[in-house]
């Protein structure tokens, strides 16, 4: 910068008011905020309706939001000319198009620097309305109206999608009222290698019906061309996709696999527990110590956790807990294996002995075994199509959180709909 020339500073050009069809042509500078007296470029002196030439009759002033710079509330006092038609007496005022939508009270550019600081930026929509000045209703309608046009009004913005996962989420966290609602995401990109994950639709309720109501309202060739869907362990989901989506391959996520396994673990834990000691745990009780530990996978124990753990099954009366652990740990190695057909084979393996013939004593890893043999074409289905992961829908998922609590919470779902929609929806600002 130091050698570079300088011109006459030019506020048009700074505040991009060039790319709104506006000249500044005064200022009104103070600490609090600033204010620029503008006019149209273009004059548009001639009638719409007659197409005659019209003459200057008098102006109007309309006031408009703009970028806020250096968080300094900034406003467009847009001087418009108001022609009378010589032909037939019609009365007009100057095009203000380029600078903003109808009855809008903030200009375009405002209106790109507002999506942009909550989808980019994660600003609420309160701070985002006291650095325009505006009433936080109407920073909320605009935004959100911009979003639908931009976004979820957007043609075709179904129609590269193959691969979808689907989960549910909890919108509100109350006693009272609907707490979930179902999401369902675009996992093409990630599947392909060429990009993020994107929300495509959040159902009202958490059940068969309402992931299997919104895949019926979508045209056939895009459910025909849907090829993966996956998912978490809840049956209706399943079922919905198989009615829905007959063509399509139901992945159950490794994440979801791996959770049944731990919640088994820890429920062995915790029985085994209480037959012993009468309570759950005591800071002093080796099982309650190592609750921890047990989840940890074998590659990546210390030597001090492997101690912990060789002295904790030592003692024969927890050989309940070392058969669920090692029942949880060859789960890991088999997502964890060096290539997916070895991964699978030892999938294979785990499934086919645990839901088998196992001891009556094992509680847990003979209702782990039921469910994975019941759902085996789901959680094998994954080695074969290793990039379907709904990882990437609980990523989804956390961004969704984030700005729930940015908010401060929400009472209104289709709302809380459309933000989410527009945070994690794919909009490129």
């Amino acid at each position: 910068m130091s050698q570079c020339s300088y011109t006459t500073p030019d506020v048009t050009t700074f505040c991009r008011l060039d790319d709104l069809g506006l000249v500044v042509v005064g200022q009104h500078l103070t600490a609090e905020r600033a204010g620029l007296l503008c006019r149209p470029v273009s004059p548009d002196d001639w009638c719409h309706r007659c197409g005659c030439h019209g003459q200057p009759r008098d102006s109007v002033t309309r006031e408009l939001a703009h970028v806020p710079f250096g968080w300094r509330p900034t406003t467009l006092q847009v001087r418009l000319r108001r022609y009378q038609c010589t032909g037939c007496g019609h009365i007009w005022r100057q095009d203000l198009s380029n600078a903003t939508h109808p009855r809008s009270s903030l200009s375009k550019g405002a209106l790109r620097w507002a999506l942009e600081a909550l989808v980019v930026n994660h600003l609420s929509v309160s701070r985002i309305a006291a650095a325009l000045d505006v009433a936080w209703n109407t920073a909320n309608t605009a935004v959100l109206a911009e979003g639908q046009r931009l976004l979820i009004d957007k043609p075709g913005r179904l129609d590269t999608v193959t691969v979808v996962g689907v989960d549910e989420h909890v919108w509100r966290h109350t006693r009272r009222g609907d707490k979930y609602v179902t999401v369902v995401i675009d996992l093409t990109p990630v599947s392909t290698g060429t990009g993020p994950s994107r929300l495509l639709a959040m159902v009202e309720g958490r059940s068969k019906q309402a992931f299997k109501t919104w895949l019926s309202q979508q045209p056939q060739d895009w459910r025909d061309g849907i090829r993966i869907v996956a998912m978490d362990g809840f049956t209706g989901f399943k079922t919905a996709a198989a009615e829905e989506l007959p063509k399509a391959a139901t992945v159950m996520d490794p994440f979801h696999v791996i959770r049944l396994a731990g919640d088994a673990l820890d429920i062995c834990r915790r029985r085994v527990q209480v037959e012993l000691h009468g309570s759950r745990g005591r800071k002093h009780h080796p099982l309650y110590q190592n609750r921890r530990t047990l989840h940890t996978g074998a590659d990546l124990l210390t030597d001090k956790q492997q101690q912990r753990l060789d002295a904790l099954f030592a003692d024969d009366r927890h050989v309940e807990v070392e058969a669920t652990w090692g029942v949880y740990q060859r789960m890991i190695s088999a997502y964890r294996a060096t290539s997916r057909k070895e991964g699978k084979k030892v999938m294979t393996r785990l499934i086919e002995a645990i839901g088998t013939t196992v001891p009556t004593s094992l509680v847990e890893v003979a209702k782990l075994g039921r469910t994975l043999t019941k759902r085996r074409e789901d959680v094998l289905a994954f080695f074969d199509h290793h990039r379907s992961s709904n990882g990437p829908t609980e990523a989804i998922n956390g961004l969704i959180e984030l700005h729930r609590r940015i908010a401060r919470g929400f009472r209104n779902r289709d709302n809380y709909r459309l933000r989410c929609l527009l945070i994690a929806g794919g909009l490129d600002t």
